[in-house]
């Protein structure tokens, strides 16, 4: 397990010293990560930083909005070490990953996970994580994981009533740049290993609403059930009232 542990380390060493490239403005940086591994220049551990996104890419087609600056808007390209059928395990890694990046500096933040993959603070949404997939027949040959985070804003627009930025919700002085590096750090840590056992239990362990009973939205329904946490394929699990547990996908139901 040693010999495990000095590859391992030595795979991180190498993959922390892949490009940074700094941008003052993009479409969106998962874009531009998706040219670089196109034209097969895509490095494992390339970062690419925006100060300004034009079109920055949420969940579902949203449009993540953000002001010069004022967010850490990052991607960063992993070539995956492990089977195809962990992209819900190497997900969660990853934000959990991010969430106990924001902790370091300030321990008096509690960061949670609102599934599949926001980042809530106070109750509000301080970031959003969008990970896109690359896979060349059964292969998963790329892992694009796109982070934009509200730092510095200290208000947000009537159109966004639950945003939050890390000023808002601590007295800490952030740095961009230092959160920057701790964040890609442990990302590319969690995402170095071939296996990801805890991840999903991690995650579970910071899952927003987790015991609690929620209203979602089910087409035109709308439903009460307990949130019970997140399978290991990564589907919620809800409690309904007959008692029983029922599973669903990304997608299938609206908070």
């Amino acid at each position: 397990s040693s010999k495990l542990k000095k590859t391992l380390s030595l795979n991180v060493k190498d993959v922390l010293q892949a490009p940074i490239l700094y941008f003052d403005s993009l479409d969106s940086t998962n874009n531009y990560a998706a040219g670089k591994i196109d034209a097969d220049t895509a490095h494992n551990g390339l970062t690419i930083i925006a100060k300004q996104q034009s079109a920055g890419k949420g969940q579902r087609g949203k449009i993540w909005e953000d002001k010069a600056g004022a967010s850490l808007l990052m991607s960063i390209v992993i070539i995956p070490k492990t089977r195809i059928d962990q992209q819900f395990s190497f997900s969660a890694a990853v934000v959990v990953a991010i969430a106990e990046a924001i902790e370091s500096f300030d321990p008096e933040i509690m960061v949670r996970i609102k599934f599949p993959n926001d980042i809530i603070i106070n109750d509000k949404k301080a970031a959003g994580i969008l990970i896109e997939n690359v896979l060349r027949g059964n292969l998963w040959t790329h892992a694009t994981i796109g982070l934009g985070l509200n730092i510095f804003q200290t208000s947000f627009p009537p159109s966004l009533p639950h945003a939050i930025s890390l000023r808002m919700a601590s007295q800490y002085n952030w740095d961009l740049s230092l959160l920057m590096q701790k964040i890609r750090s442990n990302i590319i840590e969690a995402t170095s290993g071939f296996s990801f056992g805890n991840s999903v239990v991690d995650y579970n362990e910071r899952l927003y609403k987790v015991g609690q009973k929620h209203f979602f939205l089910q087409g035109d329904k709308m439903i009460e059930a307990r949130i019970c946490g997140v399978s290991t394929e990564g589907k919620l699990m809800l409690r309904m009232e007959d008692g029983l547990i029922y599973y669903f996908a990304h997608g299938e139901l609206e908070w």
